[in-house]
């Protein structure tokens, strides 16, 4: 009996001793947890596409509590969330417009030709890696579909050789930016429909030698613009958003027909489900 006493107390004091222990490192290394922290993240959509500049979800919640990040940084929730955000906040939530996939490339079978068959591994990147090129054009799409096979909402479709984005799909993550190692891919506000669908820096007379629908840098499109929001680099055209005032009187005037008044919906749906 003695001994079952023993054991029971040793037991008890271990018990205390360690609870105590507990405790004192429980009230030692406490992390105070902010309330609005976990508030922010039920309103975020959860995508962990890391669009914000954040790692995550997590880690934008965190910022926008801590005040290091805006009300309004996720791309992806678009004005909804950030109301949601600004009321746990008590902050205004201005408007974010969001930010689109747009290829800029117009190569498709019809207007290029292929120098041969590929045989290699159906990835873009390993067909660069090769060295080899699928097309006459050095600079288009390769159409392996790199973008697509990253892109979490199934949003990119290769037609006819050239990678296709459906807008109401894209969520502006940037993954098929990050993807594509021709960096043909850039993500532009929604709302901008002026685009030049090329990315050929040839001059003129060698970019129409291997596309029909390249950009030739012949200038129209610069003079024609009224609000200096178009201009050609290494020979090709490329518009200022933050000028541009969607006129589309270079759309007009492009002879190769490159800039483009940007896809509705209804025709991104059509293309990329032929």
């Amino acid at each position: 009996m003695q001994i079952i006493i023993v054991t029971t107390l040793v037991i008890a004091i271990v018990g205390i001793v360690v609870g105590a222990g507990l405790v004192y490192t429980g009230n030692k290394f406490h992390v105070d947890v902010d309330e609005r922290e976990a508030a922010v993240r039920e309103c975020l959509p959860g995508n962990n596409c890391g669009a914000c500049g954040y790692a995550g979800c997590d880690a934008m919640a965190a910022a926008i509590a801590k005040g290091e990040a805006p009300v309004n940084g996720c791309p992806v929730g678009g004005a909804p969330v950030a109301e949601q955000i600004g009321q746990i906040m008590g902050a205004s939530a201005e408007a974010v417009e969001r930010n689109v996939a747009f290829v800029r490339c117009k190569g498709t079978c019809e207007v290029t030709k292929n120098q041969g068959n590929y045989v290699g591994i159906r990835d873009c990147r390993a067909a660069v890696l090769s060295g080899i090129n699928v097309t006459d054009c050095s600079y288009g799409c390769l159409g392996f579909g790199s973008c697509a096979a990253v892109c979490p909402q199934d949003a990119i479709k290769v037609v006819d050789g050239v990678a296709v984005v459906d807008r109401r799909l894209c969520v502006g993550c940037g993954l098929c930016v990050k993807a594509c190692p021709r960096g043909l891919i850039e993500l532009i506000p929604e709302s901008k429909q002026v685009r030049v669908q090329c990315s050929n820096q040839d001059r003129g007379p060698q970019v129409k030698q291997v596309c029909s629908a390249g950009c030739i840098g012949c200038m129209l499109c610069v003079k024609q613009c009224e609000h200096d929001a178009i201009h050609v680099v290494n020979n090709l055209a490329h518009v200022d958003y933050a000028k541009c005032v969607q006129c589309g009187k270079c759309v007009a005037k492009c002879p190769a027909k490159v800039i483009t008044p940007g896809l509705a919906p209804a025709n991104t749906e059509t293309s990329a489900s032929a």
